[in-house]
């Protein structure tokens, strides 16, 4: 049982989220430790994939490295709204063919057969298409009380890269091209078994994270636990068991300051967040205005081991300003602070291609 303090588990999950003065040299290296980018469409400052990396690589992060490595490398691959290492895609086959668990929409595809063998023979005959070029032949519509109500065709197409027949092979705008998973995938992929892919994923989660429960709560996209992966720990003033990567442990940590997406992961699981880091945070896009404590899109500051405040910010490109309309302090900035956080407004602006920072 490792016995960890507070700052020695911050600084656990900072190092593993490369996120410590030791900058990583490229995506693909950023993209193996973090498991994932999330893909999200939200672009106040940056979409999320974007800023993550650059929260990482800094300004010799350019976004078309990531549709290069998608799209022509294939080093990476998107699946389910997360970009992956394509080393890691074995992982995610495994027991693909059996997906979904649910009765329901295992009866809507097998109802749906003839639907789903004419999206296949039409991808092997023209490539990649989006989804508006592909026919709605379904036979039983799909049934939604949201916004997937009868949109068959996407359904279907998401359903088939779930089950491993086809893959997306690039983007159009944001646009998903879709074709047969063998022209994108290696064909010399070695699918493990569900039970060792599932093992082997929750010690990739770990190594990403540094530290994590065994049991969490229930994450949207990837999970924020990890069974019984590492070895245990505890941390002081906190509850229960930890787990933490042991190749983490006994590291020397130097700091730097980092302005964060909403949705990178070191802050996406809130809980784990204040916990470790006494850290609260809620992304208040989907507030009111009149209701929101730090803003639309408010990007977390880290400062060496701590996350000390946000950052409320957008990016104006018609007027070429990157518009800070607020900085929040969790903890009184000192100076050192202040111009750290002022020269990361700086970096993120000239990254942007923006002429200027502006505060409110």
């Amino acid at each position: 049982m490792h016995r960890l303090t507070k700052a020695q588990a911050r600084r656990i999950a900072v190092r593993a989220q490369l996120l410590d003065a030791r900058r990583p040299k490229d995506l693909l290296t950023v993209v193996q430790q973090l498991t994932l980018l999330q893909i999200d469409p939200t672009a106040v400052i940056a979409p999320n994939a974007d800023l993550v990396a650059w929260s990482r690589l800094g300004s010799a992060y350019q976004p078309a490295h990531l549709r290069q490595a998608l799209e022509q490398d294939r080093t990476l691959f998107e699946h389910n709204a997360l970009v992956r290492p394509m080393s890691d895609v074995s992982l995610y086959l495994a027991g693909a063919a059996d997906w979904p668990s649910y009765e329901r929409t295992r009866a809507w595809i097998r109802d749906n057969d003839p639907f789903r063998r004419a999206i296949l023979n039409l991808l092997g005959d023209s490539g990649p298409m989006t989804s508006r070029d592909i026919p709605d032949t379904c036979v039983v519509p799909w049934v939604s009380t949201g916004w997937t109500n009868n949109r068959n065709v996407t359904q279907m197409l998401e359903s088939l890269m779930m089950r491993g027949e086809i893959a997306i092979a690039g983007r159009v705008g944001r646009e998903r091209l879709w074709d047969l998973a063998e022209r994108v995938y290696p064909a010399d992929v070695v699918v493990p078994s569900v039970e060792e892919a599932h093992r082997v994923k929750n010690e990739r989660r770990l190594a990403s994270l540094g530290i994590a429960r065994q049991k969490s709560v229930a994450m949207p996209m990837e999970p924020a636990d990890v069974g019984e992966a590492g070895e245990p720990a505890v941390v002081e003033d906190t509850s229960s068991e930890w787990r933490v990567d042991p190749a983490a442990l006994d590291q020397d940590f130097e700091g730097r300051t980092a302005l964060l997406s909403p949705f990178d992961r070191l802050v996406h699981n809130r809980v784990r967040a204040q916990e470790l880091f006494d850290f609260e945070y809620t992304l208040e896009m989907y507030k009111p205005a009149a209701k929101r404590r730090w803003g639309y899109f408010a990007l977390p500051v880290l400062h060496d081991d701590r996350l000390v405040g946000k950052v409320d910010a957008t990016a104006d490109r018609k007027a070429s300003v990157l518009r800070v309309h607020a900085i929040h302090e969790d903890v009184k900035f000192t100076r050192v602070m202040s111009k750290a956080v002022q020269s990361e407004l700086e970096d993120l602006a000239s990254w942007l291609g923006l002429g200027a920072v502006e505060t409110a």
